[in-house]
């Protein structure tokens, strides 16, 4: 009688086993696809990061990348070959026509790579705005990322008799090459060529796990789920601004608006239009940077800071120096610092072309804030599209007030600070002064040395 009920438990845990078994194989797979069909820049990188968290969070068995691009920064390429290689789902790409240069190195990070009849990938020489190469080390750069990345994914060990030998999954010569002119390869590439293969050639030197017209092809024939669920990542119109925010061209224009801002709010008195733009400029230049982690709590405040010395410069303390100055540092640090993705005060994983772009993208905005302050400084008032900006009523015929007869030489008294501007009371009667002195504190002494457009000009007088 125990033998029987053994027997029949047997068979019932096996026929348990048999159904859950059966219902994970006809259970579909879920593949997630990520869409990117432009330059590789920082909506694209937005759009993966995303795309991969998501992705993660619905317990997708696999990511699929669309990817159609001639490239774009190097910067967002490599933040996102890292967000690939490190994934916990596994993540391969479609190449739908064209993995240039960025895409290249994307690509070269994905798990499998299938590719369209008729499509390429390689040519990920570092090049500028123009087209034109860059200088060796950021070649150099670039050669070593994408051997790295081609290293990642392994070697496969084969035996033959006796003999061990290891090959790479995928050549990191032949990665190299794809970036340096120098490179010669036998029967790819000869010195003096950047490498790019078609589909059939990555295929045959290990660069393509596959060719295929189709996602659907892809998933069905290449990666082998028959029953899948495909779902694709959906983009906001956020994802879109913060992407657009976070350009190096709209971060330098975000910076020349706060510092135009600031100095033009110095320049008018209370507040107005010029402080409300900065400000405005500043919230947009570090809200998309502290949503992406890459400005933390103590890089803004190091911002702020500056801010608040340059106040301190220029309302407490007389004349500019040392206070200044620091300000005008800590500021452009701020500006500087949020655009690296470094972990508190660890630099160590911040590479030599994101530390150029933060250079150049700060220093543009400096630059040219500073040039266009000092343009717009010398046009307001002027006549052309900024004649409205400054008072240019026509006075003629109005009543001149009379001009106080003997007040050169006149004693008074500093009635609020002088920075230079402020009120002075002579005789018992106040004026719009102006020291030629210097900073002038509330309640000195100061003797009048002219008037001229209905101000006295005034000099400290020396205390003994």
């Amino acid at each position: 009688m125990k033998r029987i009920a053994a027997l029949a438990l047997m068979a019932a845990t096996g026929w348990i086993s048999a159904s859950v078994s059966a219902g994970q194989t006809d259970s579909p797979v879920s593949i997630y696809r990520i869409e990117i069909r432009q330059e590789i820049n920082r909506t694209s990188q937005i759009y993966l990061r995303k795309g991969l968290n998501e992705a993660q969070a619905i317990g997708a068995d696999a990511v699929l990348i669309h990817l159609n691009t001639y490239g774009g920064l190097l910067d967002a390429a490599d933040s996102m070959r890292t967000a690939i290689l490190y994934s916990p789902v596994p993540v391969y790409v479609f190449i739908d026509n064209n993995a240039a240069s960025a895409g290249a190195l994307i690509s070269l990070a994905c798990k499998k790579i299938y590719m369209r009849k008729g499509a390429s990938i390689g040519a990920a020489t570092v090049v500028d705005g123009s087209g034109q190469a860059l200088p060796d080390k950021y070649q150099s750069y670039m050669r070593s990322l994408m051997r790295a990345t081609a290293e990642a994914h392994g070697r496969d060990t084969l035996v033959s008799g006796k003999d061990t030998t290891y090959r790479w999954r995928r050549d990191p010569q032949i990665a190299e090459a794809m970036v340096d002119q120098g490179s010669a390869i036998p029967h790819i590439v000869d010195s003096g060529r950047t490498l790019t293969f078609t589909a059939d050639e990555a295929v045959k030197w290990g660069f393509c796990d596959g060719i295929a017209d189709s996602v659907e092809e892809v998933v069905s024939d290449l990666m082998g789920y028959e029953s899948y669920r495909l779902t694709s990542f959906s983009p906001s119109w956020l994802d879109d601004l913060r992407g657009f925010l976070m350009n190096p061209v709209m971060q330098s224009i975000l910076i020349l608006l706060i510092i135009g801002g600031i100095y033009f709010e110095l320049q008018s008195p209370g507040i107005g239009f010029p402080l409300a733009a900065a400000i405005v400029a500043a919230a947009l230049y570090f809200l998309p940077l502290y949503i992406e982690g890459l400005a933390e709590n103590w890089e803004i405040l190091l911002f702020v800071l500056g801010l608040a010395l340059i106040a301190i410069e220029i309302f407490v303390i007389p004349g500019f120096g040392v206070t200044g100055v620091c300000g005008i540092v800590m500021m452009v640090a701020g500006f500087f610092l949020c655009l690296l993705n470094n972990i508190r005060f660890d630099f160590s994983g911040v590479g030599s072309v994101d530390t150029g772009r933060a250079t150049l993208v700060v220093l543009s905005g400096v630059v040219l804030g500073s040039l266009a302050t000092l343009w717009l400084s010398d046009r307001i008032g002027r006549k052309g599209f900024l004649n409205r900006v400054a008072l240019s009523a026509d006075l003629q015929g109005a009543v001149a007030t009379p001009v106080p007869e003997g007040l050169a030489g006149k004693e008074g008294v500093a009635n609020t600070v002088l920075r230079p501007s402020g009120k002075v009371l002579v005789d018992g009667r106040l004026y719009d002064g102006i020291s030629e002195s210097g900073f002038i504190e509330c309640g000195t002494a100061v003797r009048v040395t002219r008037f001229e457009n209905a101000q006295v000009y005034v000099e400290q007088i020396a205390q003994f």
